[in-house]
């Protein structure tokens, strides 16, 4: 069937629409690796009740912003939704998406310009994980688009050179010694010369095996400053017990941003496109000084050990005990560390407080309402709200809108180029 593709939506598929019905209407159908504007002839894979899914077999009419992907992997992958769109025609793309969520999910036109800020579109990832598997043969990879199988890969060209390295090195593991690995992260440090490798196995593989297999990692692979292998957790009556850990080498190791560096444990959380950190902390930070700023979702401490240089007190508050870790020790005495879920802190300290900054850094989940309810009594001069999901910031906002608040100012920093996520941070101002 020929299908006109209408705009691109949040997850990475093109928008269609089936034949209308009796009623004049056209089911909504979703598409991988088209553009707008494209007419192509498609199969139909699955219908649903509201939706359909097809696959693109011809591009009939193909858009004027289609490139040939850069990566030979490319749509059999999962982890890359736009090599085919020119990277202008991507960013224009995650910018419309942005208001569209806006527009629909908080009723929102954007009133502001919305700056965007880009990135070089290869070799910007500081971290990947790849999936190993050593039977029937050893193989090490990603997984294919849309499902658990695995697809064996050599290179990823969103990812550092120095990673890069490291997954063509990988495929020199033997399987036996590779037995049990289940995947393998690799997190390298901003000027892209060592790696840290945290390897996630099997339950009930020995520390005598675990050793063997850091050890041999570490000799294989070139820039490797450590390798901590993890069990997967064992479980007693139900409850979760500690995974055991064996290293060699480092435990963590240091990155350092223009001005400042930072602890970075394997495990720990930190923004992975190397070339936009700087950009990223710049964006939250500047022009923000007081007496008292909270770090909500602090992570390592990128953005609290930062705003120390303008604030007399920051409350950095994480949940993370690797990531907490790393904030203790990166944190300097104007820092407050606090382990504690965001919710849970807000209800223990938000009544006194009375910061002249909110810096929120959420995971894909968002605030929350209970979170948005709590920030906005804390009636805060600004809160930088920082998003990785479109969809949950636009659930967030009205909630901080009501209370007051406006939109100063908004950024898309496309952290993500070659995929569909949109990450944004949002200046909001009594």
């Amino acid at each position: 069937m020929l299908l006109s593709v209408e705009k691109l939506v949040y997850g990475g598929d093109g928008l269609a629409r089936l034949p209308a019905d009796e009623q004049g209407r056209g089911k909504a159908v979703f598409l991988p690796f088209v553009l707008p504007g494209e007419k192509v002839e498609a199969t139909l894979l699955e219908q649903k009740p509201g939706f359909a899914r097809a696959r693109a077999d011809t591009v009939v009419e193909a858009s004027r912003h289609r490139v040939q992907p850069q990566c030979r992997y490319f749509g059999e992958c999962g982890g890359c939704h736009y090599q085919h769109a020119s990277y202008p025609h991507q960013l224009e793309i995650k910018a419309a998406i942005l208001k569209e969520n806006l527009r629909r999910i908080a009723k929102l036109d954007l009133a502001t310009e919305l700056i965007v800020h880009p990135s070089p579109p290869w070799n910007y990832r500081n971290r990947t994980r790849v999936k190993v598997q050593s039977k029937p043969e050893f193989a090490l990879g990603y997984y294919k688009l849309n499902s658990h199988q695995l697809l064996p890969v050599r290179e990823c060209p969103i990812s550092s050179p120095i990673i890069n390295q490291a997954i063509a090195g990988l495929w020199q593991l033997e399987p036996a010694t590779a037995d049990g690995i289940q995947e393998v992260e690799f997190f390298a440090n901003a000027e892209d010369t060592e790696l840290l490798l945290e390897v996630e196995c099997a339950s009930g593989i020995s520390a005598q095996a675990a050793r063997q297999i850091a050890e041999r990692i570490k000799e294989i692979l070139p820039g490797i400053v450590g390798v901590t292998v993890r069990m997967a957790n064992q479980r007693q009556h139900g409850h979760p017990e500690p995974s055991n850990a064996v290293t060699v080498g480092a435990t963590e190791l240091t990155y350092r941003t223009r001005h400042l560096p930072y602890r970075v444990s394997a495990g720990a959380f930190f923004q992975v496109n190397r070339f936009l950190v700087d950009e990223l902390i710049d964006l939250v930070v500047e022009g923000a000084e007081g007496e008292l700023a909270l770090d909500l979702y602090a992570g390592v401490g990128l953005f609290s050990t930062a705003l120390s240089r303008s604030f007399a007190q920051v409350i950095a508050v994480e949940s993370s005990q690797t990531s907490y870790g790393d904030l203790l020790y990166n944190a300097p005495s104007q820092v407050k560390a606090v382990r504690s879920t965001t919710e849970q802190f807000l209800k223990a300290a938000a009544g006194p407080m009375r910061p002249q900054l909110v810096v929120a850094d959420p995971p894909r989940g968002g605030l929350g309402e209970d979170v948005v309810r709590t920030l906005a009594g804390l009636r805060a001069d600004r809160i930088n709200y920082v998003s990785c999901d479109p969809a949950t910031l636009s659930r967030d906002l009205p909630g901080l809108l009501q209370a007051g608040y406006h939109i100063r100012h908004a950024h898309l920093v496309d952290l993500f180029p070659q995929t569909y996520h949109v990450e944004s941070v949002f200046h909001l101002v009594r």
